[in-house]
């Protein structure tokens, strides 16, 4: 939702939030939910789960907006705390499918000419089906330009791991390509 002319500015909306004003709040949520939507559909499996990581976070949002640094941008903040509220949900199922995410592949790949040729909406799809650790870390290094090094703080594995999942990640994201791109070929050729 855009700003419109009775719409309040960021700073007032901002200013109605630190005093638990609820229609400050919707209006808040309102302006950013697309934008939240769009960096949690990296980081999930599915658009109900990425809804989960979005109310959550903004529960910390209205809970933790006191701590905003507003010579900061509002949605550099924002995402951030849509990220790390993503991690949380991923440390929270790997504890309870104990989830290995430290085997190691010396593989890697070079599938950036495959990714140019998918829509957005198609590679995100894509990118939903690889396995949680593959996908968080493909989408910290890849897209979010996370290193190595704060990956793996930030998961708490290796770098080995970090890089080794990455390297699988892309992998898989090559054969989902692949295939798909043969499926298509085949239905095309009938």
């Amino acid at each position: 939702m855009a700003l419109t002319p009775s719409s309040p500015a960021l700073p007032d909306l901002l200013a109605r939030c630190l005093r638990n004003d609820r229609r400050g709040q919707e209006l808040l949520y309102r302006q950013f939910y697309g934008y939240a939507m769009s960096v949690c559909m990296r980081y999930t499996r599915s658009r109900d789960e990425a809804l989960d990581v979005v109310n959550d976070g903004f529960l910390k949002v209205f809970t933790r907006l006191d701590q905003y640094d507003s010579t900061q941008p509002f949605k550099g903040w924002l995402r951030r705390i849509m990220i790390n509220t993503a991690l949380d949900l991923y440390r929270a199922s790997v504890r309870h499918q104990h989830e290995d995410i430290n085997e190691a592949q010396a593989a890697s790949t070079d599938v950036a000419d495959a990714y140019s040729q998918l829509a957005h909406e198609e590679l995100i799809e894509l990118i939903q089906h690889l396995s949680p650790a593959y996908r968080l870390v493909f989408n910290l290094y890849v897209i979010d330009g996370y290193s190595h090094d704060e990956i793996a703080a930030r998961l708490s594995i290796s770098v080995g791991s970090s890089k080794s999942n990455l390297a699988r990640a892309r992998e898989n994201l090559r054969t989902m390509i692949l295939k798909k791109n043969s499926d298509e070929y085949a239905r095309a050729t009938r």
